[in-house]
């Protein structure tokens, strides 16, 4: 702390009690004349308080000693050490009250520096618990992308088209996973606001399916998510753009926009395309592996998800239960 130059070496503090005792002395001799009767410790209440905040227990109480014997010798009844009543009052009086003052200031500044070290102490935990949940993410981020590259293999190695597909899907799918970990496991705080996600997964949906005629527009509101939130919602996202390439725009340019909002209960992903139109599966039960994602996930968000027309094309919907550690 920035006062301990009196506490460490020792001596330091007990030069500063005897200094801060003489400058008290002098100034009560200097005075002597001008103070009214019954103030013989009036200097010497500030230089104890001073000494006890910038050099502890000891070097206060040799302070407070030697301006009490001070006072006692020159200033309280007769010259001399006085044994008379009135004058045991008042040296009681003032062994009490520099006491008192010792107590308190002393105690406050051990306990202030408690503090300060358990909040040193708190803040060397939080950065190895930072340290120790960056590793471990970029550790799982690691293994999801040696999985991602496992099933590429297998899907260039299938014969099946349809085995090759789902495959190539799966990989595609967990490569995504990965590189969310990874974006989040390198921000500040293991969050990241949706824009930035939503535009670098967009661009490669755009990519992987070689349409340049194909606009997507994203807003998402400012909101920021964590790795829980945002795996299963761009997920989901990235199942909505891939459906509406490979269907809403046959042989033909279009737009697709992405929009994520928060009303402060829920959060709602909505993403529209001006194709061709959706068309409403007849039963409840999703039919394809990615509609079976999509649910599948929207349920572990505790949300809920549909696909509707619109009057350009069609809209799918995600709303889910803000989370409350955000």
């Amino acid at each position: 702390m920035r006062h301990d130059i009196f506490r460490t070496p020792v001596w330091r503090g007990y030069a500063l009690a005897i200094l801060a005792w003489l400058v008290a002395f002098a100034l009560r001799y200097a005075l002597a004349h001008s103070f009214p009767p019954g103030f013989p410790y009036l200097t010497f209440f500030p230089a104890v308080v001073l000494v006890a905040y910038y050099a502890g227990l000891r070097p206060a109480v040799l302070a407070a000693t030697l301006s009490g014997l001070s006072a006692w010798w020159f200033w309280i009844g007769p010259t001399g050490f006085d044994l008379g009543v009135a004058t045991l009052v008042a040296v009681g009086f003032y062994v009490f009250v520099v006491a008192v003052d010792i107590f308190f200031i002393v105690g406050m500044d051990g306990a202030s520096r408690r503090l300060a070290r358990e909040v040193e102490r708190n803040a060397a935990l939080a950065a190895s618990r930072d340290l120790l949940l960056k590793e471990v993410q970029h550790r799982v981020s690691n293994n999801i992308q040696v999985v991602s590259a496992l099933l590429s293999i297998e899907a260039r190695g299938a014969t099946d088209p349809g085995a090759r597909k789902a495959l190539s899907n799966a990989s595609a799918r967990t490569a995504l996973v990965a590189r969310i970990q990874r974006n989040l496991a390198e921000a500040e705080h293991q969050t990241a606001a949706f824009n930035a996600l939503a535009r670098e997964v967009a661009d490669d949906a755009l990519t992987a399916a070689a349409r340049d005629d194909v606009s997507v527009a994203i807003s998402g509101d400012g909101v920021i998510m964590s790795a829980e939130e945002a795996t299963p919602v761009v997920l989901i996202m990235l199942e909505c753009v891939n459906n509406a390439l490979e269907h809403a725009f046959p042989a033909r340019p279009g737009r697709i926009a992405i929009s994520l909002s928060d009303d402060g209960a829920h959060r709602t992903l909505r993403v529209a395309d001006d194709g061709v139109g959706a068309s409403i599966p007849s039963s409840p039960e999703p039919a394809s592996l990615g509609l079976k994602i999509v649910h599948g996930l929207a349920r572990q968000l505790g949300g809920d998800w549909s696909l509707s027309p619109a009057e350009k094309g069609s809209v799918a919907t995600l709303t889910w239960p803000r989370p409350g550690d955000l």
